[in-house]
């Protein structure tokens, strides 16, 4: 008999869409699924919490993970990429580059904030880059439901993407927001962000949810369309940023 994403310990945001938080760092992955496909929004911190994202899909929808959609170049979303042997991966434009150039600051970064140092290696020896860079939008198609990929950034990144899931009949849109957006704590603004951009990117994000769209932080629980304008305006004062 099949799990439920609730027995496994995943929140459903809507029909077909869930997502949870992982243990350790507090990074958020996301599942759609539809009739013909089954995407997964970022893959963990490490080679194995990929697989167990892996092996969970399966073991609830009773098929595998078809597409995958990293929102940053963080470590904590996408060294479990690797996990997802043969499926389509997508990202921002230049993301794929920036992973071949920085394998070895991404696993020294991984190292820096608590991942084992051989698991690390062995994350960023495999690291699987993304074969679709998204410029602008792209549609991409899973059967009886469609998902919107957008290139928001830059602002955490220099590559941040957002992932719509449109609402059905009754249920509002939904967004993947990657870590252009935090719940949990203030938005951590390493040396590759753009703080002069972020603001604009947050704008971004809001015309492509719109007021009535369940927005999903990198990190922390869902929120709404005036919990990302605010933080967008708390990040304008910090950086002294304005919209572009």
């Amino acid at each position: 008999m099949r799990t439920t994403w609730e027995e496994a310990g995943w929140e459903r945001l809507g029909e077909g869409v869930v997502r949870r938080r992982m243990p350790g760092w507090d990074e958020t992955i996301g599942v759609v699924a539809g009739s013909d496909g089954v995407l997964i929004v970022d893959t963990g911190a490490t080679l194995g919490a990929g697989a167990e994202l892996r092996r969970t899909v399966r073991a609830v929808l009773g098929r595998g993970v078809t597409h995958v959609a990293l929102t940053h170049p963080h470590f904590d979303h996408v060294l479990g990429t690797a996990a997802f042997a043969g499926v389509e991966v997508f990202g921002a434009a230049g993301l794929g580059e920036l992973l071949r150039r920085d394998k070895e600051a991404l696993r020294a970064d991984a190292v820096r904030h608590g991942v084992d140092p051989d698991a690390a290696a062995e994350a960023a020896d495999l690291l699987v880059v993304p074969r679709h860079e998204v410029h602008g939008r792209l549609t991409v198609g899973l059967g009886d439901r469609e998902v919107l990929l957008a290139d928001v950034g830059p602002g955490h990144t220099g590559h941040d993407l957002a992932v719509l899931v449109p609402g059905r009949a009754g249920e509002r849109g939904i967004v993947f927001c990657g870590d252009l957006v935090e719940e949990s704590g203030e938005p951590q603004a390493g040396p590759d962000a753009v703080p002069g951009r972020w603001p604009a990117a947050l704008d971004r994000l809001l015309a492509l949810g719109g007021e009535d769209a369940v927005y999903v932080p990198g990190h922390g629980a869902v929120v709404d369309a005036r919990f990302v304008r605010a933080q967008r305006d708390a990040l304008a004062v910090r950086f002294g940023a304005n919209s572009s």
